[in-house]
């Protein structure tokens, strides 16, 4: 993609969203097709392969334009980006000579697998295990609940290189779709996000070239760190953002139009109030996003922190915005013939998608702290 403006990116990616992407969405979320035409979409205007001038206030941008109009889409688009950062901080070069930029433009969709039924998110206590035989490492155990699982072309696994050093005992591995001993189970029937086709991958000794290891033995809390946190929060926090704008523009449009005794609702104190709350809550949630990723791109030593703070706060948000849309709307917004149903489904999914709210606030406090 040549040099654009945050400006015209955004207008880009909401021309496409308006134009490609809403018009599928419902039927997608009803169906659960996975959006490979909206991918399509995306790849056409130059959303994939973006290399290292893409930075995260751009990132956002696009990601809040495609949650407006869909979620699962803009989910799918987040996973796979993180890949496409973990090839560019810390891929080898057989790695990133196989999926340059100019590849990834054309082809190829990423996704990352690291939650375990087990534990979750934990690096600490991760047990898919990786055990270096000559020039492969030989995979066995289970990841769950992984975005764009059977549909991607790569997935970026945490696995346990050492079993006795716990978080620093854990590295990251690329591992394409066709590699022998990898399978996929059932897509789960998820209340929200529902076309993200979320599965369980399974991993029977899976021999995976060394090549593929990306950081090095050891390093994978680290490459999650930067890649997962350090950017791909900053999607979620935008797609959070993306929903609470739809959520409050759909709100509003109703009030205005609808009419109860020959009066349009919005004229009424009780509503006005909540559409106040909305605004500003959305407002809020996307100045901490453009705050936190613009700091984070001057200075990355604060990409983790920020991430974090940015997530939580826009997730949070957007489930209240889209509970109070179905307020304003009353019955009909919690009917399927409206988005705003939608809308709140899939902004609940994004308080546990990632790290739950709970995990987010350890963390930062934490951080803060300096435990």
């Amino acid at each position: 993609m040549q040099k654009l403006s945050v400006e015209d990116i955004k207008k880009l990616a909401e021309r496409v969203a308006t134009d490609k992407l809403a018009p599928r969405a419902s039927e997608i979320d009803q169906s659960r097709k996975f959006p490979w035409e909206n991918i399509c979409e995306l790849r056409k205007v130059g959303f994939f392969g973006l290399g290292s001038e893409f930075n995260r206030l751009h990132f956002a941008t696009v990601v809040k334009e495609i949650a407006k109009a869909c979620a699962s889409t803009a989910l799918v688009y987040v996973s796979h980006s993180i890949v496409e950062k973990a090839i560019e901080y810390a891929g080898s070069e057989a790695t990133k000579k196989k999926w340059p930029p100019e590849t990834l433009k054309k082809r190829g969709l990423g996704a990352f697998a690291v939650h375990e039924p087990g534990c979750g998110s934990n690096a600490g206590a991760i047990t898919t295990r990786a055990k270096k035989d000559g020039h492969v490492y030989i995979v066995n155990g289970s990841k769950f609940f992984i975005t764009s699982a059977g549909e991607a072309d790569f997935y970026l696994v945490l696995v346990r290189t050492d079993p006795e050093k716990g978080p620093q005992g854990v590295s990251t591995l690329l591992i394409e779709k066709d590699t022998p001993g990898l399978s996929f189970g059932r897509s789960e029937d998820k209340m929200g996000l529902r076309s993200t086709s979320s599965k369980e991958m399974a991993f029977s000794d899976c021999r995976v070239p060394t090549d593929n290891l990306i950081g090095n033995e050891g390093e994978g809390s680290q490459v999650i760190g930067k890649t997962v946190i350090g950017w791909g929060f900053y999607g979620a926090a935008a797609i959070s953002v993306g929903i609470a704008k739809s959520a409050t523009e759909i709100a509003i449009k109703h009030a205005k139009e609808r009419t109860i005794a020959g009066q349009h609702i919005a004229i009424h104190q009780a509503v006005q109030f909540m559409l106040t709350d909305m605004i500003l809550e959305t407002e809020a949630s996307e100045a901490l996003l453009t705050a936190c990723a613009t700091q984070a791109d001057q200075n990355p030593n604060t990409a983790i922190l920020n991430g974090l703070k940015a997530k939580l706060f826009a997730s949070e948000n957007a489930v209240n915005v889209a509970n109070k849309a179905i307020q304003v709307m009353g019955g009909h917004g919690y009917t399927s013939d409206y988005t705003v149903e939608r809308l709140f489904r899939d902004a609940r999914g994004l308080t546990l998608h990632f790290k739950t709210s709970e995990w987010l606030r350890q963390d930062i406090a934490k951080a803060v702290i300096g435990v």
